[in-house]
């Protein structure tokens, strides 16, 4: 890491969002020079020497979903360079703060769940041996987001709980893998939630016929793969959230701490 600036490389694309208010965002971090790097040209992240000049790996993107109107989406296999490029960030120990839909991408690879921490199925699964159906979502929920453990770096200067209206996820959250940062009172029950399967293949806010395991009430948390911190924090679909000063707390907060704990 530089002696005054951490160096981010943010990833974007494979998800719609409103790219004015979260570059804003990204400029708005102190002491955190963002470098956006939109997919396709993101694959040349994932070659060698492609983070050469990166202290923090920011995911903000959505790849391996191939979204056709009305239809399942496709699920493609990272390619060759991009689950190398992984395991060689990953063996050389470059952290990852993950964003919020970034939990859906390469559902087709095994490996990036436990990356991140869980997933978020756009189609209905298997992970870890267990048959997923279809994920839940739901836009503008109020919630409150408590703060699990008060000592942790990503957590400093946030007060014990803040509100904040966002999207939230009903997923598979790997819970006993990771360590706590945040928690969410919003409801975690099929009965509020819509299918995300429903939603792609053209019947919006609809649950109609799906049911799925109640979720994980965590909302941030971070661990280590290989020799990567990884923090992955579920808020962040707009600029509600973008302009929350809690928010942009968190994610300055995890950016910069992330960066000192690279080898």
């Amino acid at each position: 890491m530089t002696d005054t600036i951490v160096r981010a490389t943010v990833l974007s694309g494979g998800h719609p969002f409103e790219a004015a208010p979260f570059d804003e965002l990204l400029r708005s971090i102190d002491g955190v020079r963002c470098t956006h790097r939109p997919w396709p040209d993101a694959i040349d992240v994932f070659a060698a020497g492609g983070l050469d000049d990166t202290d923090v790996l920011v995911l903000y993107d959505m790849p391996g979903l191939a979204f056709q109107r009305g239809e399942l989406p496709g699920l493609p296999d990272p390619p060759a360079q991009v689950q190398t490029g992984w395991e060689r960030l990953l063996e050389a120990g470059v952290p990852v703060v993950a964003l919020h839909h970034s939990i859906a991408s390469w559902p087709a690879w095994p490996r990036f769940a436990d990356i991140v921490g869980g997933r978020f199925h756009y189609v209905a699964a298997t992970l870890h041996g267990t048959s997923w159906p279809d994920s839940g979502y739901r836009h503008e929920v109020r919630q409150q987001l408590a703060v699990a453990d008060p000592t942790h770096p990503v957590c400093a200067g946030l007060p014990a709980s803040f509100e904040l209206t966002d999207e939230t996820y009903l997923c598979p959250v790997f819970d006993d893998a990771v360590v706590p940062l945040l928690v969410s009172d919003a409801p975690k029950t099929d009965d509020e939630y819509y299918s995300a399967t429903l939603a792609v293949t053209g019947h919006m806010y609809s649950r109609a016929g799906w049911h799925h395991p109640a979720g994980s009430r965590l909302a941030a948390w971070t661990h280590t793969v290989g020799h990567s911190t990884v923090v992955y924090i579920q808020p962040g679909d707009g600029p509600e959230a973008y302009a929350n000063p809690h928010y942009r707390r968190l994610l300055s907060n995890a950016i910069r701490w992330a960066a000192t704990t690279r080898p």
